[in-house]
């Protein structure tokens, strides 16, 4: 999962920290041994200034026997916390909080030398404080960890423990280097994917190209907090970029691309060679042909400008958003409180219910209407209606006549690669491109990734399968950056995802499509519930409101491949937790 750092390169830009395999009576030191001359020796190389401010900073946390394996607790050092944790008999202290969100780890999965996030999935290695999957771009700082007459103790400085996220060490571009990889696309696939890149050592040219206006953004916030503005949810601000030697080149929409030539064509006639590519482009909202579609005011979500005009623009007034899916649903929690009305529109029965099931869907739609909205179902838009070129009404399917200062179409993405058409790679009849395991597609030093991409998914036996989650995406920029630099890696990662409406937060890891029944557990009323989605007898994929952290447990017990059975979570929802610490 890219390179290693050792356990006392608290500072990313240290670039030699001497380790050494210690005799038993010297102090253990969270699995790795640092030779010192407390215990009567010296190491080869002087510690970083870093290291020996750290050293004065010795804090008992706790006896050695008060932690069992698999355990974890936040503790007191420097001014602030660290997670300690204990695995396979040896302690190590990392940063408290996901570097995602801020997430508090102590509430997550430790399992078999990973902490996994309670809150959207994201794993970091207890010895290294590596990220090793996501979401998120930054790993954890890592601390000293020592054992002395059975007290544990920890050392740490305190603007470490302060800053609580570290970025790992990159390498820059080398002129004598004449590679260009070439990565398109403005989400977390190309981002991740150049950061393991500059991250493994390869030091050609890295390019960026975006047909957005925008630095690359946390696209899922757009619909939950819409009036926020695109730099201040950057993955990375432009000074990152250029000091690690990635070139962004923004508003570059491509319009071809030529496989066998390597070459990259833009609209504006301008063109790149590549050497390696990453198309990583992801979805375009998905239209329909209702009349009336042009109407001012009948909008779409896919940016941020698409997100602030409409958070102002629903301000006082009556919106109707067609689709209950994840996106509608979102958009309605946040102009709730905010427009004069809402009302959503939509051909199936309740809000989600194709992925969550009728039950859950249920329960959300109860949590909407708590709030003033007004559900539509088993009814489809057949006009918008407007006046001087401006939307005031929506009619439905069975003549419902809604009134409409604001429409939204919510009714999902489609893959936005219709530039591949003569490019030779290999693309579904639905516009999905096919890549094997490295993420590869069939032309040579051509990869894809993210929401694109149907890959082979392992917890469904490898079937090809389509993945539109932000965590996926990270992912797939990862894997397909060690595959670039021909360091062979399969995709192996359990898809989690999440939604935030009315400020509750509902979790869901696996993978669902096909499964026949649902088990709930809790109080849909609440809501706090459990849900597990079955195929036959076995569960396929879990959601969650309020039931920390059993998502997180169930995507780390799938991702060691272990299953949970339908009998084992019929009366009791946890029972299966207990097998984790067996891995």
């Amino acid at each position: 999962m890219g390179k290693k750092h050792s356990k006392f390169d608290i500072n990313p830009a240290a670039s030699t920290v001497t380790t050494t395999t210690a005799p038993s009576s010297q102090a253990r030191t969270g699995g790795t041994y640092l030779v010192t001359e407390e215990n009567g020796s010296r190491s080869s190389h002087q510690q970083p200034k870093s290291q020996t401010k750290m050293a004065a900073n010795d804090v008992f946390v706790c006896n050695q026997g008060d932690l069992k394996d698999g355990e974890m607790r936040e503790v007191e050092v420097a001014g602030g916390k660290v997670l300690l944790t204990r695995d396979k008999g040896e302690y190590y202290a990392v940063g408290p909080k996901c570097t995602h969100y801020g997430a508090p780890l102590a509430n997550g999965v430790l399992c078999n030398g990973r902490v996994r996030c309670p809150w959207h999935g994201a794993c970091f290695n207890v010895k290294t404080g590596d990220i090793e999957d996501f979401p998120g771009l930054n790993s954890l700082p890592t601390f000293e960890v020592s054992v002395r007459d059975s007290k544990v103790y920890v050392k740490a400085d305190a603007e470490t423990v302060k800053k609580a996220t570290r970025v790992k060490s990159m390498v820059k571009h080398v002129a004598d280097n004449k590679q260009t990889f070439v990565l398109v696309g403005g989400g977390p696939a190309t981002v991740e994917c150049a950061e393991t890149l500059r991250q493994e050592g390869f030091t050609g040219k890295v390019v960026i190209v975006t047909r957005e206006k925008h630095l690359p953004y946390d696209r899922p916030k757009l619909s939950k907090a819409m009036d926020i503005k695109p730099e201040a949810i950057a993955l990375r601000d432009a000074d990152f970029y250029k000091s690690h030697d990635i070139e962004i080149q923004m508003e570059k929409e491509v319009v071809s691309v030529d496989s066998s030539g390597k070459s990259v064509k833009f609209s504006d006639g301008g063109s790149v060679q590549f050497d390696k590519l990453l198309i990583a482009t992801g979805g375009k909202p998905r239209t329909l042909p209702i009349p009336g579609l042009d109407l001012q005011n009948v909008c779409q979500l896919r940016t941020p400008g698409d997100a602030n005009y409409i958070a102002s623009a629903a301000q006082g007034k009556k919106v109707v958003i067609i689709g209950s899916s994840f996106i509608g649903m979102e958009v309605a929690s946040c102009l709730a409180e905010k427009a004069e009305s809402v009302s959503v529109v939509d051909l199936i029965k309740v809000p989600f219910q194709l992925t969550l099931g009728d039950k859950v869907g249920a329960a959300l739609q109860k949590m909407h209407e708590d709030k003033g909205v007004k559900f539509y179902f088993e009814r489809s838009v057949k006009e918008f209606v407007g006046e001087d070129g401006k939307v005031t009404e929506a009619i439905l399917s069975d003549g419902t006549k809604l009134e409409a200062d604001l429409c939204v179409l919510g009714i999902g993405v489609v893959p936005a690669t219709d530039f591949l058409k003569d490019s030779g790679i290999t693309m579904t009849t639905r516009g999905f491109i096919t890549v094997d395991k490295s993420l590869q597609t069939n032309m040579a030093d051509i990869y894809a990734a993210g929401d694109i991409v149907e890959f082979p998914l392992f917890t469904a036996g490898d079937q090809q399968a389509n993945i539109q989650h932000w965590q996926m995406a990270h992912q797939h920029g990862h894997t397909a950056a060690l595959n670039m630099l021909g360091k062979t890696t399969e995709v192996h990662s359990i898809p989690y995802f999440w939604t935030v409406q009315y400020g509750k937060s509902v979790r869901y890891t696996g993978y669902g499509p096909g499964y026949d029944d649902v088990v709930v557990h809790g109080d849909l009323e609440a809501p706090k519930f459990v849900a597990f989605y079955t195929k036959g007898e076995t569960v396929v994929a879990v959601a969650s409101l309020a039931f920390d952290p059993i998502v997180s447990q169930a995507a780390q017990l799938m991702l060691n491949g272990g299953t949970i059975t339908k009998e084992e979570i019929k009366d009791d929802p946890k029972s299966w937790t207990s097998r984790l610490q067996k891995f």
